[in-house]
């Protein structure tokens, strides 16, 4: 039955058919072929998933994404960034990757964050004179620190179907989200000084420095206080989410003064839609994961794993492997959901922690936002660029060496998924 709901996929897939309807047709066509479960047991499955206390942070997140980011404080912190590292080699780029940090810290979504930044940032390094190609890459790549740093849309995801605390996840994306932000921002360095590409001319003052910071201050300040809530238990990840977005409503009303109703309206809109996509695909990916589990898939992939593959080292590296090419294929919350439940059993046999597991697979499935055919973010900002797919992923090698580079450290060094 699960090889038929494979083939149905595939084929779906290829027909362009959207990843969640596909997940559907693939899970009522698999079981009405078996004739041994009823067709009614598919609705169970998919209403049940979505009934979880959890997942109400997600439209909460998106919600604060868009406020904070749809009115003068975007700008904000992007004019912040510019002041601060704007006149160093590659300092252009520089400030989409340090901007996509930062922006990770409110929204979660590295499709926003590619959306957001990409459209401020790339027409103004291709006026300074910057390859589109070259910006494009930047910023599709640096879009994805997005899903690393708190609050985090498929850590979400990972801890319902995996179990995980989302506030040890939360946690433990931070670190490696760092890391790519230094990394990405050395690449850009290295590849601004080789070419001499432009760099920003405007004079600087310490009066300047104080006034932007000042005024970016509510933005920087928002990450910081959802780790501090979540690392000292003062709040769940749910109750974080809904005082991000009042946060958010408070600053933009009396501290911006820019929440105007048409604001307020297209935020609504925005996260609504957004919401409604992921729940499409964890209900969609529910049926599909409960044919996985009732014909226990996971265990006995988990067995040929154990006999095929000895040393854990192996079981990691196929996991890796496994995870790089689904994400070149598969939205990333339909990824999560469908590869968590047979991945679990496997990091258990190669004694990682399931934490570990989850950031491992975000950063996996992050690449695969950036890689072809399916990547996201890497059609959004060449799409804003203007440029072809194939110029922006020759301009991404580098961005990839280094996220390879972060994904091995993050794969066989558990120490550093601090949390």
């Amino acid at each position: 039955m699960s090889i038929l709901a494979f083939a149905i996929f595939a084929l779906a897939a290829v027909a362009a058919i959207p990843i969640a309807h596909a997940l559907v047709l693939a899970s009522i066509g698999a079981i009405a072929y078996s004739d041994r479960i009823p067709l009614t047991l598919v609705v169970e499955q998919m209403v049940s998933q979505v009934q979880s206390f959890s997942l109400i942070a997600i439209p909460f997140f998106i919600l604060t994404g868009a406020l904070m980011m749809g009115g003068r404080l975007g700008q904000t912190l992007i004019d912040l960034m510019t002041t601060l590292i704007g006149r160093f080699h590659g300092g252009p780029a520089q400030v989409g990757v340090l901007s996509s940090t930062i922006f990770g810290g409110v929204s979660g979504s590295a499709v926003a964050d590619a959306s957001a930044i990409g459209s401020m940032l790339i027409p103004w390094q291709k006026k300074l004179g910057y390859p589109g190609s070259f910006a494009a890459a930047t910023l599709a790549s640096a879009a994805t620190i997005d899903i690393l740093i708190p609050p985090s849309i498929p850590f979400i995801l990972f801890a319902l179907a995996s179990g995980a605390s989302i506030g040890s996840l939360f946690m433990a994306g931070i670190l490696p989200g760092v890391m790519l932000c230094v990394g990405f921002m050395a690449v850009c360095y290295f590849v601004g000084r080789s070419k001499n590409y432009p760099r920003e001319t405007r004079p600087i003052s310490l009066r300047l420095v104080l006034r932007e910071v000042g005024y970016a201050s509510p933005a920087l300040a928002l990450p910081v206080l959802i780790v501090i809530f979540l690392r000292f238990g003062i709040a769940t990840p749910t109750e974080v989410s809904v005082i991000s977005t009042l946060y958010a409503a408070v600053v933009s009303a009396v501290l911006y003064r820019d929440l105007t109703l048409k604001r307020v309206k297209a935020a609504l809109i925005e996260s609504g839609i957004a919401t409604g996509v992921v729940l499409l695909v964890i209900m969609a990916s529910s049926a599909m994961g409960w044919i996985i589990t009732f014909e226990q898939l996971p265990a006995t992939f988990a067995e040929f794993a154990k006999n095929t593959l000895q040393d854990p080292w192996l079981i990691i590296l196929a996991m890796n492997l496994i995870m790089i090419v689904a994400g070149m294929f598969i939205d990333l919350p339909a990824a999560v959901l469908l590869l968590t439940p047979i991945f679990v059993p496997l990091a258990q046999m190669a004694g990682m922690d399931p934490v570990q597991l989850g950031v491992m697979m975000v950063v996996n499935l992050a690449i695969g936002l950036y890689t072809p055919p399916v990547g996201t973010t890497l059609f959004i900002t060449s799409s804003i660029a203007r440029v072809k797919i194939g110029e922006t992923v020759r301009a991404m090698v580098p961005f990839y060496l280094v996220a390879v580079l972060v994904l091995a450290l993050m794969s066989y060094v558990p120490a550093l998924t601090i949390r």
